[in-house]
């Protein structure tokens, strides 16, 4: 036993040690990076003959042409620079397939653990280095922020929500099971009046939420038959709003019905989710508060329809063409728009076909790319990104061509950095 103390004594002062130099390595190293050009999404403006100065896990210059002694040079060419991509709205654990829908009664956590680790890995190399996670199950999204964090899996950054909150029978409540299956509690998310919901807004922060994600009405993918009825009351909506803010938290609501858009901006959430029956009044009090948008509109054009069960195929045909139409709209009223997928509706892979489409919708290119660079980082409160400045996290893509032009140049990244570390070139 004592050999056995002595020998645990001499691993330590030997392993740490090297672990530290490794860090410091890594925080004093630069990497120069060159290219045809870089978007500065602010502006607009396209800079020509882009040099970007990396120290660590730091953008340190984004105008020099002195190549610092010692640096990395990574000379990209005839490519277009531009911040890593943000998506605010995504599901990493989970896929939208035939029989999906058993899924939660056979899996464990450690199945949908390892099915995120797959989906972020394909949305990192389509150039997100940043996702909102906003429901996953056994707070799965919490671990893997704290993997890619600490660098064990290639990801993006994650902001996760733990688990969606929302009424017994509700969009966020396992439905179509019999009494004890997969039965709901704040812990999961189910709340039921003003004080359930406080709790299970602590719940979630107990293990690690960074965002609230509420289910302000029913949905497509359930089991309701309405598609967008107010499910949480004006009361239990402001209750959870007022508790997220006293943790500094913002919250997300998932909303397609009207009144409950409403209600919901009223209450002070931060974004709407999809938003499909919004009108008039909703997009003037989404104006006059700032609310973002969120609008995943590229699945409303790409969901496989054919492998929903009846009711929720019903749902879906009703409700996206009626979607489509208002996001239009919302982007010819100036609402904030900000990028989001609902990826796990759509392969992850197919995440970036988003800005494609919001173009389609009516936005230009700079708007489309704003939506998922600076407005993003802007709902999400992470200043810290979003754009290729000084101070800012390294986190850096190229694209061939001009995306100003070719908005589906953002389709073909052919570099990936996150941190100052290159994850695809």
């Amino acid at each position: 036993m004592r050999l056995l103390r002595k020998a645990a004594v001499v691993f330590a002062c030997v392993a740490v040690p090297a672990s530290q130099a490794d860090s410091q390595a890594f925080s004093d190293s630069v990497t120069v990076i060159r290219a045809a050009r870089m978007l500065d999404v602010s502006t607009g403006n396209m800079v020509q003959n882009a040099v970007i100065t990396v120290t660590g896990d730091r953008i340190t210059s984004v105008t020099g042409s002195t190549v610092p002694a010692g640096a990395r040079v990574i000379d990209l060419g005839n490519v277009t620079l531009l911040p890593g991509l943000i998506d605010a709205h995504t599901h990493v654990t989970s896929n939208l397939e035939a029989g999906s829908y058993v899924r939660p009664a056979r899996e464990t956590d450690a199945d949908v653990t390892v099915r995120g680790v797959r989906n972020l890995r394909l949305m990192l190399q389509s150039g997100f280095t940043t996702v909102r996670d906003v429901g996953s199950t056994g707070f799965a999204d919490v671990a893997l922020m704290r993997a890619s964090d600490a660098g064990w899996i290639d990801a993006p950054r994650i902001i996760p929500a733990g688990h969606s909150l929302g009424i017994t029978g509700g969009h966020c409540d396992h439905t179509g099971w019999k009494p004890g299956v997969l039965e709901g509690s704040t812990v999961t998310g189910i709340a039921d009046g003003p004080d359930e919901a406080v709790e299970a807004v602590r719940q979630q922060l107990k293990y690690g939420a960074k965002v609230i994600k509420i289910c302000a009405t029913a949905g497509v993918l359930s089991f309701e038959e309405s598609v967008g009825a107010q499910q949480f009351s004006d009361e239990e909506m402001r209750a959870i709003v007022e508790e997220a803010a006293r943790h500094g938290v913002k919250v997300a609501a998932h909303a397609h019905g009207t009144q409950g858009i409403i209600a919901a901006v009223r209450a002070g959430v931060a974004s709407i989710e999809h938003g499909s029956m919004l009108d008039d009044e909703a997009i003037s009090l989404m104006r006059q508060r700032g609310t973002y948008l969120v609008p995943t509109t590229y699945l409303a054009d790409s969901i496989d329809l054919r492998i929903l069960p009846p009711l929720l195929r019903s749902k879906a045909e009703s409700i996206l063409p009626i979607a489509r139409a208002n996001v239009t709209r919302a982007i010819r009223a100036g609402v904030k728009i900000a990028f989001g997928t609902d990826a796990a509706v759509i392969p992850h892979e197919h995440a970036i076909r988003e800005f494609k489409t919001l173009v389609d919708r009516g936005m230009t290119p700079l708007g489309a790319i704003q939506a998922g660079t600076i407005n993003a980082a802007d709902l999400l409160g992470t200043a810290d990104r979003g754009r290729l400045a000084p101070g800012l996290l390294a986190d850096i893509v190229a694209v061939p061509g001009n995306p100003l032009s070719d908005i589906r140049a953002l389709e073909r990244a052919t570099f990936v950095m996150k941190g100052g570390r290159v994850y695809k070139q």
